[in-house]
């Protein structure tokens, strides 16, 4: 089983690899036999990438050790690991790097296609974080990419998606968060109209290099919300801030001042607790998921007014919708630093649709994709986040168009390390003739 209950393939041969012996050994099985490979971390991606059908799929799940160096600020992850993992281990010592924003993603996928998170603001993506990895090639050898080893492959690790080989381990930089952090979530009926939207928009654009925030459209649903706006709709405009949490608390005051609030879930709370809070949102194998995004140029009125008619439309009451904010750190990163790519989009729209009926497919995956659609004319030169692509159905076109000016050079790095495309179930890259 995989997260996202839309997706039922079926390998040739599942290898459950406890270690980097047996992941080379997979990988060595597999060229073998001319079997072409998918990887499973957490399995948490939309796409379903993690397993295929008559093929071989390795299984990390039983990889899942992290270590952490306090002193040097520094997590060893292996390539199975989840981001609870991480959080639980480096959050031990005062520490933490940027991972997403549900605690059961996998630390593979999420990294390797960039990894936006709450810590983004002043931290930047995991991608920035990522100091060296280990890697089993499509030969079946184990590389080391690091900036003093095969620096192309770690460049190419830092947003090039799984395209390169299986990576069995992480090294990420650490950073001093919490124990306790600032979480805002005052949340606003859509009825009353998008104003806190717009003054929360204001707000970043004074406070984006110290807080990480999405503007999230849901239902609102069970006893913690008032019993006159069960099932209607509304937003939360949930901030993280990146530093102490008393100041944090003062900073964020405002955002729940903008008027009535529906509910509101702010507060300090342990850095864990915040990387938990919307887990439960995403339960694994329950519900069936397309979700699609798209990076913006800026945040108009005329944007924010489209993703608030599009959450009024959405077909089920299990999905979400979001606008999240950029700056700080992420920004400060240039283009050709990382394959993730050009830094200068100020915002990001996703539309996750999440329902239960396979009768009712159709309809959720239109939504999506029409909302998709629709909000391109603010999109930032066609760019999307790959980690939310759908069920990967736009292909080689929109993954090129993402890269821009360093997808050649992806090209050259995955001719070098997997020259049949052993890899191809991700966001594919296709080698050189």
């Amino acid at each position: 089983m995989v997260w996202n209950a839309m997706i039922d393939r079926r390998p040739a041969l599942i290898a459950r690899c406890k270690d980097v012996d047996d992941v080379i050994t997979a990988v060595s099985m597999a060229v073998a036999r001319d079997l072409p490979i998918a990887i499973r971390g957490g399995g948490h991606n939309v796409a379903g990438h993690a397993v295929c059908d008559d093929g071989v799929m390795i299984d990390l799940s039983l990889m899942r050790g992290v270590t952490v160096d306090a002193e040097a600020r520094v997590a060893v992850v292996e390539g199975g690991a989840l981001w609870r993992d991480v959080d639980k281990a480096s959050q031990a010592h005062g520490l933490a790097t940027p991972g997403g924003l549900i605690s059961e993603t996998g630390v593979a996928g999420l990294t390797l296609s960039g990894g936006i998170g709450w810590l983004r603001a002043r931290h930047g993506l995991s991608v920035d974080n990522l100091i060296a990895a280990d890697v089993v090639t499509a030969d079946g050898a184990l590389v080391r990419a690091s900036e003093d080893e095969n620096p192309d492959l770690l460049w190419a690790l830092k947003g090039g998606g799984g395209n390169f080989g299986v990576v069995v381990r992480f090294e990420f930089a650490l950073h001093p968060i919490g124990p306790e952090v600032m979480f805002a979530a005052p949340i606003y009926a859509v009825d009353d109209g998008p104003g806190p939207i717009r003054a929360w928009r204001e707000f970043l654009a004074r406070h984006g290099d110290r807080v990480g925030s999405l503007c999230e459209f849901s239902t609102a649903g069970g006893e913690d919300f008032p019993e006159k706006y069960r099932g209607k709709r509304v937003y939360t405009l949930a901030c993280v801030y990146n530093g102490d949490a008393a100041e944090g608390e003062a900073l964020l005051q405002p955002l729940r001042e903008l008027g009535t609030m529906v509910a509101d879930f702010s507060g300090r709370m342990a850095y864990c607790d915040v990387q938990q809070l919307f887990d439960t949102l995403m339960p694994s194998g329950d519900f069936r998921c397309y979700w699609k995004a798209r990076y913006l140029t800026g945040l108009s009125d005329e944007m924010i007014d489209l993703a608030m008619q599009n959450a009024k439309a959405a077909p089920s009451d299990n999905t979400l919708s979001s606008l999240w904010n950029f700056g700080g750190a992420t920004a400060q990163v240039p283009a050709e630093a990382t394959a993730f790519g050009d830094r200068s989009m100020g915002w990001m729209y996703s539309l996750d649709g999440v329902w239960s009926d396979p009768g009712e497919d159709a309809a959720n995956i239109a939504w999506a994709r029409d909302g998709w659609k629709a909000s391109e004319r603010f999109g930032h030169h066609g760019r999307v986040y790959l980690n939310f692509p759908g069920h990967g159905e736009d292909g080689a076109a929109l993954t090129r168009t993402s890269f821009g000016s360093n997808y050649q050079r992806l090209v050259e790095i995955k001719t070098k390390y997997d020259p049949e495309n052993r890899f191809r179930f991700n966001q594919n890259i296709a080698p050189g003739a």
